[in-house]
């Protein structure tokens, strides 16, 4: 297996610190609002890469945070009257609903930084003491970003250059206008908590250090994130854990490209800002993950409504092919034809060969899914020539295949068609005087009476059962290996 590291600029060989295990970190939002789709798609994207990784047979702990106390959470809350408590409640919960719409499978661990001030407040003393930090007479405390020979290695930025054109806020306190707030003394109606330093509430940057260090250990293998974060706030983290604890931070660092919305960037202003919440009232979770993972992880992501209505389409023909083998595999009549059935075998082998190799091509999800279109459009082709000889274990395994490695891409296949109404047995004993109470006999039945009235050019009997299954929400379909009743 391969990984893009950001830090080095290079896929690298996989290796895990501990053999057949993988401890994982990714920054969760600021909650102070409804998280916005170029949030999910990094959500997204790394709960794929945790998948495949487990399914790759290692044992993933994975952490994500809730940064519950920040000056939007703040500011949020003075808008609207409320307390950031308050204000940081709500969204939590709502940011933990809509990651289970969207079927992204919760952390092993959440720490909440409301929670972990303590362990950041240890820290903080420990740098202080250590050189690499120090208490202004405003009572912040500062990061000393000078101290930090390493500084600038993951964003691949030199402290020199960040001088030059900088955007960097005067502050007097501060030693070096690169230094940055590791501990903020309280103002009047913000939240705060006791310190050495006097009351205050820790930095932003501050709390995911502790709270890998605390919950993964240090160094981990992965920490993730999406670009905007590689600075200054992964570059400001792992400073102040390798100068903590000396031990390096994280082994393999992971960001997503940018969304854009129709080729622009995103934004409130254009128009063009959507939340996840409202995407996922209009279309599927597995028809948004479908778009996301066409684009590699890495590269910008144009999103588009007419894309999202591409990717319930794809989604449809994916499991109506499903649905077909399955059916074909019940209901086939003839000796299974053996060459296309092991033409089918050797497609099904390639699509999974191809699925993990481009898997454990850096998470190559575009390819993954590319190999297995693939497979569906071979699979469509072969009930085509199969026609009612399709051979059931062939069948079978390419439908399992199919909805398995989607599957483990998190994309739940639409469920098969509801069973058949107990209407039909009515319809059926109108038609051909069926009295039994088999619902899918009757369906039989029925079939056979529409067959014989088109062979007899019996057109109006063969539309009146057409229009009985429609006013049912009903319709048959003609396919290689048969007839059959489904829903509309």
């Amino acid at each position: 297996m391969k990984i893009y590291n950001s830090k080095t600029r290079k896929k690298e060989d996989f290796q895990p610190i501990e053999e057949g295990k993988v401890r994982m970190y990714v920054c969760g939002p600021t909650v102070y609002d409804n998280i916005h789709i170029g949030n999910a798609r990094t959500f997204i994207s790394f709960d794929v890469i945790r998948r495949w990784l487990i399914a790759s047979g290692y044992e993933v702990t994975f952490a994500q945070n809730l940064t519950d106390v920040d000056d939007k959470i703040i500011n949020r809350a003075n808008e609207q009257g409320r307390t950031a408590e308050e204000v940081a409640s709500e969204f939590s919960d709502k940011f933990i609903a809509v990651m289970h719409k969207a079927n992204v499978m919760d952390p092993d661990v959440r720490p909440r930084a409301t929670k972990e001030i303590g362990p950041m407040i240890g820290m903080i003393k420990s740098l202080i003491e250590q050189g690499h930090a120090y208490a202004a007479d405003n009572g912040d405390v500062y990061f000393a970003v000078r101290s930090d020979p390493s500084y600038g290695e993951v964003s691949g930025r030199k402290i020199d250059d960040l001088m030059v054109g900088a955007r960097i806020e005067e502050n007097e306190d501060k030693n070096d206008p690169l230094d940055f707030a590791l501990w903020k003394a309280a103002k009047p109606g913000e939240p705060m908590w006791n310190s050495p330093w006097g009351k205050g509430r820790p930095g932003w940057h501050t709390e995911c250090a502790a709270m890998v260090h605390r919950y993964l250990g240090t160094p981990i293998d992965i920490h993730g994130g999406g670009s905007d974060l590689a600075f200054p706030h992964h570059e400001n983290e792992c400073a102040q854990a390798t100068c903590a604890w000396h031990e390096g931070f994280a082994n393999t660092w992971m960001h997503t490209g940018m969304l854009l919305v129709d080729g622009e960037k995103m934004s409130k202003s254009l128009g063009n800002f959507f939340t996840l919440e409202e995407v996922l009232e209009k279309h599927s979770a597995a028809a948004l993950r479908l778009l996301m993972l066409q684009t590699h992880y890495r590269s910008p992501l144009d999103f588009s409504w007419e894309r999202l209505e591409g990717a319930e389409n794809s989604l449809a023909r994916i499991a109506g092919t499903v649905n077909n083998l399955v059916w074909a595999a019940r209901h086939s009549e003839d000796e299974p034809d053996a060459e296309l059935a092991a033409k089918l075998n050797a497609a099904v082998d390639d699509a999974k060969a191809e699925f993990e190799a481009q898997m454990d091509d850096d998470f190559n999800t575009a390819g993954a899914v590319a190999a297995y279109f693939q497979l569906v459009t071979e699979a469509n082709t072969y009930l085509d020539q199969a026609g009612s000889a399709a051979d059931k274990d062939a069948a079978i395994g390419a439908a399992a295949s199919i909805a398995g490695a989607f599957k483990v891409l998190g994309i739940e296949l639409p469920e098969p068609e509801e069973e058949l109404p107990v209407g039909l047995l009515g319809v059926a004993a109108g038609l051909c005087a069926y009295t039994g109470d088999d619902v899918n006999e009757a369906a039989e039945r029925i079939l056979a009476a529409r067959a014989e009235a088109r062979a007899a050019k019996d057109w109006g009997t063969a539309d009146a059962i057409r229009d009985q299954l429609r006013d049912m929400g009903l319709a048959i379909e003609d396919t290689a290996a048969g007839s059959r009743i489904k829903h509309l």
